[in-house]
């Protein structure tokens, strides 16, 4: 059976930064484009950053409020997807989620095959 366990979110100050991990026991990871989508209460949820699968170029991409404050990377030799978030503003604060698609590229959520528990970001005044 598919896992994906995010780990690293917590409190953590206005302007301040963590890093978010995704552990997946996929067998072909390389072959996953990865992706971290987010859950405001009460709200749908959005997407955040991906990176394509590593014979695709592992090509990233952002929506915009995020561009130059969060980094999407990945290390297939350890199957894990890493959301570096840094300046952290007041939208930010979110469910986080990890998510798996096999090939491709997607914004969309129900595009994704796999996903994780989510992990909680939250800010502290």
């Amino acid at each position: 059976q598919v896992q994906l366990v995010e780990s690293g979110g917590g409190l953590v100050q206005a302007g301040g930064s963590l890093r978010l991990s995704c552990a997946a026991s996929l067998r072909t990871f390389s072959y996953y484009t990865m992706a971290w989508f987010r859950q405001h209460p009460g709200k749908e949820r959005e997407f955040v950053a991906a990176i394509s699968w590593s014979g695709g170029g592992g090509t990233t991409y952002y929506t915009d409020s995020v561009k130059g404050r969060f980094t999407i990377s990945r290390d297939d030799a350890k199957n894990t997807v890493y959301l570096q978030i840094n300046s952290l503003n007041p939208e930010d604060p979110a469910v986080y989620y990890c998510a798996a698609k096999y090939f491709g590229r997607a914004t969309i959520s129900s595009d994704y095959n796999y996903w994780g528990q989510g992990t909680p970001v939250t800010v502290s005044s």
